[in-house]
């Protein structure tokens, strides 16, 4: 008898109750944040960050009403878009950006949260193709002076700012933030309050943003207190993160 080969864990098909159960979850937990800190109805978009799950753990949580995805390995990412394409659904890049990696994420994402150089912002614009719609940009931000962690200090984002502006290929959006993780909902808030007071002081400039991308699972309330337009939700929606290679 021939041995049937092993199904690799990473194709096994996910639990689509447990994970619309989940899901549903998060985005009541997102109404109820505009809600108690007066923020409108709606006015908060949801990303499901879906790095290292699987395609049809997406098709599940598309299924549920969701198309806005967040993706962080670059090759990963790429094959998974490549699987779906017959989905409408709109990708974001929300990781560390490589130079030699550009072209890819310029070519497979429709927005990108994690602008941190001018040098990046002039190889996305040059290597977006010509047939496709501009591409969103987020500028992020590192708030707290971690070395550890990518984003342009609060000083430099101004000259960012403008050299995207400078780019038909490009269309900034807004910023975005990682901050490190807490507890303490009160700092949560003031850390996330300072990438709010950021954005306000580049549309007093003149810049027409109108994105925050701020918040995750442990810290969605504290970035919806403070203004957040976009919540990237993870470990909520699918659970704990599966290792990249199994």
């Amino acid at each position: 008898m021939t041995a049937t080969p092993l199904t690799k864990a990473r194709d096994v098909p996910a639990d689509s109750n447990a994970l619309a159960a989940r899901y549903r979850t998060v985005l009541e937990r997102i109404r109820e944040a505009e809600r108690r800190y007066g923020r409108d109805n709606g006015s908060v978009s949801l990303i499901a960050v879906s790095k290292t799950q699987p395609a049809i753990a997406i098709e599940t949580v598309h299924t549920c009403g969701q198309s806005a995805f967040g993706e962080n390995h670059l090759q990963e990412a790429v094959d998974k878009i490549a699987k779906l394409r017959d989905k409408p659904l709109v990708w974001h890049f929300i990781g560390h950006i490589q130079n030699n990696k550009c072209r890819l994420i310029a070519t497979h994402f429709d927005w990108v949260h994690s602008v941190d150089r001018i040098k990046t912002v002039q190889r996305l614009a040059s290597l977006r193709p010509e047939n496709h719609p501009v591409l969103n940009v987020l500028i992020q931000v590192n708030l707290e002076g971690e070395v550890s962690k990518s984003g342009t200090p609060p000083q430099e984002v101004m000259p960012l700012a403008t050299a995207i502006a400078h780019q038909p290929r490009l269309r900034l959006r807004g910023l975005m933030a990682i901050p490190s993780p807490s507890n303490d909902f009160d700092h949560q808030r003031q850390i996330f309050s300072r990438l709010r007071n950021i954005r306000d002081e580049l549309i007093d400039q003149g810049y027409p943003i109108d994105c925050l991308s701020m918040g995750m699972t442990d810290d969605l309330e504290a970035a919806i207190a403070e203004g957040a337009t976009h919540v990237r939700i993870g470990t909520a929606i699918f659970g704990p993160r599966r290792p990249r290679h199994q």
